[in-house]
């Protein structure tokens, strides 16, 4: 990917659906969740359109593999890696204390908003 603007654009997308993801992953997930969040990591360090990128990634996963016992381990994996990519490119790195918090989709509230707006 010879464009930097849009390699750096895709970055950021992709990391922001990552952190995103794992701060909605359940507290206690069950096994196919699990599997689903790590083959979901897989397949995405196989298939980012960045080939470089790509093959970095899966060397991380490699050393680093997911995470998935739970949404705090998951969100501090996710961010540790980040941190890792971040120190490759001479980025500052992230403080993964409050990782979650920042990573809100609004799930919750919509899911209550349609509940209460909805019923029939």
């Amino acid at each position: 990917m010879n464009n930097a603007t849009i390699k750096a654009e895709i970055g950021r997308s992709t990391w922001k659906l990552l952190h995103t993801m794992v701060a909605q992953y359940p507290e206690d997930p069950k096994d196919d969740e699990r599997a689903a969040l790590e083959q979901f990591i897989t397949l995405l360090s196989r298939l980012y359109p960045c080939g470089e990128c790509a093959e970095h990634f899966q060397l991380l996963l490699d050393k680093y593999p997911p995470q998935t016992s739970s949404r705090i381990s998951a969100s501090q994996w996710a961010c540790a890696i980040h941190n890792k990519v971040n120190e490759r490119l001479g980025k500052d790195i992230f403080n993964c204390a409050d990782i979650e918090q920042k990573y809100q989709c609004g799930c919750e509230e919509d899911s209550v908003d349609n509940q209460t707006t909805t019923k029939h």
